[in-house]
């Protein structure tokens, strides 16, 4: 799998490297010294060499893609990073966006968090700038409120050493990165306010167009990747006109899309979402008579933090995500939804799917009561509540836990991965009523992973597949033996991803054949203890939700 090396002689190294001087390109990466030095279009940075299996591996981390947004800068659209003329050594990952505190295992630890978090990290098994490897940029999840592209669970030594450039990035989280307020909109040249976060994500993928060739990468072979609210932010990419270009295929590990006829949402009107700010900036205990901007742009990031948590609704399903995309007119011309069933999306390679039981981790320990689970199916399903109520039956008190989370794994998940498959095999438009040309038909590929780690009790649950996208399925050590079923499918699911990556095709090797989607075949494949095609999956639940969609 491990794309073949080679070495440049002495003489045409010295000869390159000359010639790229001249041309005013990057230094980078040429002849015996490896990438020692890269230079960016911001100065020099250094890395570290280690070794890992397959190969070595290169490894930057902390290069700031972006002006620290702080003081006159927050809540404001990322600014160019200051340039620097002395090598910078990039030997340790930058601080995390700040955000609450998480209770949680080591391999999913943040670290030191800060406001100034534009930072992105990169492993590379290039041993010369002039390889053009392919290139995988990480977007992370965590509701956009937690997390950091510097956890350990998303090291990228490993898949970097099957042969492609590895970037993982941070991007501003919670109030910090999505609040929405009139004050903000009416500053902003666009008038608009609330998506800083996803601006970072393409401010990240500009810096990779400019800067990733210096690092044996190729930017005209750039695939985003990511979980969670990653997937739902590159689901939201795909339909915004900002990020056209920057990226050639896409993957998107369980994404959520709610946000046209559901009782929740993954997105917010910038209506809703200047209230919500008002609503916010309420609990700052903010002076109204005086500079409003000044005093919100003065509390500390803890004050916000604080804030946030004393208005955040405590119910799972009642308004969705807390800090949510924007459909602004701008970066979003409208709710994500409604682009993707008008066919408004790139025309690119998708790659999508879920786990098994998404529901589980989000339910787990919750107790709902018979008419709190009715209450919220007919908020979620409106005038199909009776349809919804008898796929999903309960009982007894012990059903209702397990029925919520089926529910919010088929409904929530599944169809959304459907649904982005649908549209992008199809083209023209879903929906009976959505406007819009559309955009051309574009290969996509479903999966369901079903592999339960560990024989965990929450089953092949949210995030669970991410190790094994990476290679590193040993982290679960801490819950168990390892066992070679796991090392045989992390290495099956790297090799898919990484032909993805290349091709825009996830077949080949002598690997199980993967479907291509399309909605007569309705097919998809398998990853857990075996890889197999599979068809129809949950397509009682994805008809359904498809139908509360307002689509054919």
């Amino acid at each position: 799998m491990r794309l073949r090396r080679w070495k440049m002689s002495g003489l045409i190294a010295v000869v390159m490297l000359a010639a790229l001087v001249l041309a005013g390109l990057s230094t980078a990466g040429c002849g015996e010294a490896g990438l020692e030095q890269v230079q960016l279009d911001s100065g020099p940075v250094t890395g570290a060499k280690e070794e890992a299996d397959g190969g070595d591996v290169w490894i930057f981390k902390g290069i700031p893609y972006a002006s620290p947004p702080v003081g006159d800068l927050r809540w404001k659209p990322p600014q160019p990073v200051a340039s620097w003329t002395e090598p910078r050594a990039c030997t340790s990952s930058g601080s995390a966006c700040p955000q609450p505190a998480q209770t949680e295992m080591f391999y999913l630890d943040v670290g030191t968090t800060d406001e100034d978090c534009l930072y992105l990290n990169v492993w590379s098994p290039a041993e010369s700038a002039e390889e053009q490897l392919p290139v995988m940029v990480w977007i992370h999840g965590g509701s956009f409120e937690t997390g950091s592209g510097s956890m350990a669970v998303y090291d990228g030594q490993k898949l970097a050493a099957e042969g492609v450039v590895v970037v993982t990035i941070n991007y501003r989280l919670g109030p910090l990165g999505f609040l929405a307020h009139p004050l903000l909109s009416t500053e902003s040249a666009e008038g608009v306010s609330g998506n800083y976060g996803l601006l970072d994500q393409i401010a990240a993928l500009r810096w990779v167009q400019k800067n990733i060739a210096g690092f044996g990468g190729d930017p005209g072979k750039v695939t985003v990747f990511g979980e969670s609210a990653g997937a739902i932010s590159i689901l939201d990419l795909l339909v915004s006109p900002l990020a056209e270009g920057l990226f050639h295929r896409a993957v998107a590990q369980s994404g959520i899309l709610l946000d046209s006829g559901f009782g929740v949402s993954t997105a917010a009107s910038l209506e809703a979402a200047e209230k919500a700010g008002e609503t916010l900036v309420e609990h700052l205990g903010i002076d109204e008579s005086g500079d409003v901007l000044g005093q919100m742009r003065a509390k500390a990031p803890e004050e916000l933090l604080t804030a946030a948590a004393a208005v955040q609704d405590s119910s799972l399903m009642e308004q969705g995500l807390t800090w949510k995309p924007v459909a602004d007119g701008y970066l979003l011309p409208d709710l994500p939804t409604k682009l993707w069933a008008a066919g408004l999306r790139q025309s690119i390679p998708l790659l999508i799917g879920t786990n098994a039981d998404e529901g589980n981790m989000f339910l787990s320990g919750l107790t709902v009561s018979q008419e709190e689970f009715e209450a919220q199916m007919r908020n979620v399903f409106g005038e199909y509540t009776e349809e919804a109520l008898a796929l999903y039956p309960v009982e007894t008190a012990g059903d209702i836990v397990p029925a919520f989370s089926r529910m919010l794994t088929e409904v929530g998940f599944v169809s959304t991965a459907r649904f982005a498959a649908r549209s992008m095999s199809s083209p023209g438009s879903l929906g009976e009523s959505a406007a819009g040309a559309g955009a051309q038909a574009a290969p996509a590929y479903l999966y369901q992973f079903t592999r339960v780690p560990m024989k965990n009790p929450l089953g092949a649950f949210h995030g669970a597949e991410i190790p094994y996208v990476f290679g590193n399925a040993d982290l679960f050590s801490a819950l168990g033996a390892i066992e070679q079923v796991d090392y045989d499918l992390s290495t099956a699911m790297m090799g898919y991803w990484i032909r993805f990556a290349t091709s825009g095709d996830p077949n080949g090797e002598g690997a199980p054949a993967w479907p291509q989607y399309d909605p007569a075949g309705d097919r998809h494949l398998e990853l857990g203890d075996a890889i197999k095609p599979g068809v129809g999956l949950h397509r009682e639940a994805c008809d359904l939700a498809d139908r509360v969609r307002g689509l054919k």
